[in-house]
């Protein structure tokens, strides 16, 4: 029987992104609460007598005729090199999530192909050097990797605990528009800003809106002026009854509201469904390390 692994590639959130610092190299150093979320892609691997990937699901299009392979396939040719073995498997990616919309879906995919490929190939790779497989694939990479609630620091790849979060309700939308992570650094001006993390864990929904407020998502503003709907969306989501917080997430243009339960998020996502068409809107919640 030929032996197959399936692993969930979660939604990557930033809770809140504080750019404090830019590297020699051009790179921005940041400072980010890293959360989980729901809903998924799903990466599957199995036996194979060579390396392929397949790609379905509502965003599978869009990862079609680009001129890059897949971070998937760049992750198993990079872990079996580490590994000295060859990339044998068949891969399939079940894309559920936006392409290039701030929430980490390719990284997330990159890592947990990263999982599944070591369970498959019984590979147990040294910490220090998955790691740098990992930041060699992605900024993002490391803390999808990592997989559970998390402060990043770095450019991505310094992962320290952060505080467990309470149990509550998010909404995500995205109003269909991509936004290439290099553009909306290259838009950014002023001032840096200081880290800001929190050792005390939030109640509850409204404890974690409060901690959340103080702090900001500093590539918020040029991503709006690269894609002025990011507005929209944030305006849309303030207004729905039982909203906490709106924040865009990452780079955007993904944005998130959180609510105290899943009923005033279902409501939420109703009432926009109803109103707005040909965006992305979706229930969500945390979910526990992967």
């Amino acid at each position: 029987m030929t032996r197959a692994v399936a692993i969930d590639a979660p939604a990557k959130i930033n809770l809140y992104l504080h750019i404090i610092g830019r590297r020699r190299d051009g790179f921005h150093t940041l400072d980010s609460l890293i959360a989980f979320a729901a809903p998924f892609d799903r990466v599957s691997v199995a036996e194979a007598s060579a390396l392929s990937l397949e790609v379905s699901g509502p965003f599978a299009s869009a990862l079609q005729n680009v001129s890059e392979p897949n971070l998937v396939e760049t992750a198993a040719c990079r872990l079996a090199a580490l590994a000295g073995i060859d990339p044998h498997a068949q891969i399939a990616l079940d894309k559920q999530l936006p392409v290039a919309a701030g929430i980490g879906g390719g990284s997330s995919d990159a890592a947990a192909a990263l999982r599944a490929l070591a369970t498959l190939w019984n590979l147990a790779p040294d910490p220090a050097e998955l790691s740098a497989l990992a930041i060699s694939l992605g900024a993002d990479v490391p803390m999808c990797l990592h997989g559970e609630t998390c402060f990043a620091g770095g450019i991505g790849e310094v992962i320290e605990p952060a505080p467990v979060l309470p149990k509550c309700a998010l909404v995500l939308v995205n109003p269909g528009v991509s936004l290439a992570t290099p553009d909306v650094f290259r838009a950014r001006s002023g001032d840096f800003s200081a880290p800001a993390r929190f050792d005390n864990a939030a109640r509850d929904a409204q404890d974690l809106a409060e901690l959340l407020g103080a702090r900001r998502n500093d590539l918020e503003a040029p991503a709006m002026a690269l894609a002025p709907v990011i507005g929209d969306v944030l305006q849309a989501l303030e207004g729905l009854p039982g909203c906490r917080l709106a924040r865009m997430s990452g780079s955007g243009a993904t944005c998130f509201a959180l609510f105290d339960d899943e009923s005033q998020a279902a409501q939420g996502v109703d009432k926009l469904c109803a109103e707005r068409s040909g965006w992305w809107i979706t229930p969500s919640h945390f979910v526990p390390a992967n």
